[in-house]
């Protein structure tokens, strides 16, 4: 195992810059997920730290050593991919040793590494069946086996689940959590699915335009998001944006309706703000923001309903089963605490 170390890294493709002064730290055992939109960088930055793509400036520190001219093999990392890319002629048993057998690895190594990844992955009864008679989930599960054999400093997974359907998808980050924990290997997960990341990750790194956006656990990012990009990219159903104007202690909302500000945010009379609700924190209320109903999507659990509200399409979680229509009239309002505050035109947080 071992730590990896990002300083100014750069990376340009023609006059397009994709990668812009990456700074990043992944301490020895840690699980970081890179997370983004499609074009922000992330999958260039995994694949720079692989040795796939050649940096432009900066350094890449795999343990102690530099390693920006190090050949990918000669990086002692092991790389998941989202194709799979298992040999279509060769059995489980041998896709999962062909690194080794490339090595010339001794036998008995290869046979005693095989079969404890096999036993962690469940695949001891597979073997021997080709790629084609497995499911897309034992397919992933074997081109994990392939990288936990060459028992490497690093994992880089890139969106290993995407084509996986909704529910094994699940399943799967379940059993690659599991597996992280036992093999307590550092591990790089690239995805564009935030749930993924919040699900999966020590720490997430969000990343907008080759940009670095915030760096932290979980829970962090969700209660403290640095900025409005951040705020609308983490958590799902998306949170809720409203553009107003400061007034005392509250914010005037563009229909005149007004919101309690949080005590801690610092904003001066008449500044231009964006006023952040996250859809579990919204509660139907008496009086507050006018809203209606355009639809109710009953989940089991809880009710999703989406409503116009202070001129923005809006969505609540209830964890009831409120009766209601479209087209009802509800008042929306929301604690102060629960309230996030952004300066509209920086997009960075007050609060």
């Amino acid at each position: 195992m071992a730590s990896v170390s990002l300083r100014g890294i750069h990376k340009k493709f023609g006059p397009v810059s994709v990668l812009e002064k990456i700074d990043l730290d992944i301490e020895d055992g840690e699980f970081v997920v890179l997370v983004g939109p499609s074009g922000c960088g992330k999958s260039t930055l995994l694949r720079s730290i692989a040795g796939l793509e050649t940096i432009d400036g900066g350094e890449i520190r795999i343990g102690d050593r530099l390693v920006n001219h190090a050949a990918p093999k000669d990086r002692d990392i092991a790389m998941v991919f989202q194709s799979y890319a298992l040999y279509p002629h060769m059995d489980v048993r041998r896709n999962m040793a062909f690194s080794l057998n490339l090595r010339k690895s001794p036998a008995e190594l290869i046979a005693e590494r095989v079969s404890a990844a096999s036993a962690k992955l469940g695949l001891g009864s597979l073997l021997e069946r080709l790629p084609k008679q497995l499911s897309g989930g034992q397919r992933q599960r074997v081109a994990m086996g392939r990288a936990i054999v060459r028992n490497p400093k690093v994992f880089l997974f890139d969106e290993p689940l995407s084509n996986l359907d909704a529910k094994l998808r699940s399943t799967m980050r379940t059993e690659i959590k599991a597996l992280h924990q036992s093999l307590k290997t550092t591990s790089i997960y690239v995805t564009h699915d935030q749930i993924e990341a919040m699900t999966m990750a020590n720490r997430i790194v969000v990343m907008h335009d080759g940009i670095i956006q915030q760096v932290g656990p979980p829970l962090e990012l969700y209660d403290r998001p640095a900025n409005i990009f951040v705020a609308g990219f983490i958590g799902s159903p998306t949170m809720n944006f409203f553009d107003a104007v400061s007034q005392g202690k509250s914010a005037r909302l563009g229909d005149g309706s007004a919101l309690v500000l949080p005590t801690g945010a610092v904003v001066k009379e008449g500044r231009e703000i964006v006023i952040g609700i996250r859809p579990e924190h919204l509660r139907f209320s008496g009086e507050g923001l006018p809203g209606r109903v355009v639809v109710v999507e009953p989940l089991g659990m809880s009710t999703q309903v989406t409503l116009d509200a202070a001129g923005e399409r809006v969505t609540l979680m209830a964890l009831e089963r409120p009766s209601l229509a479209p087209g009802d009239a509800k008042s929306l309002t929301a604690r102060p605490e629960d309230i996030h505050v952004f300066d509209r035109s920086t997009g960075l947080r007050l609060n």
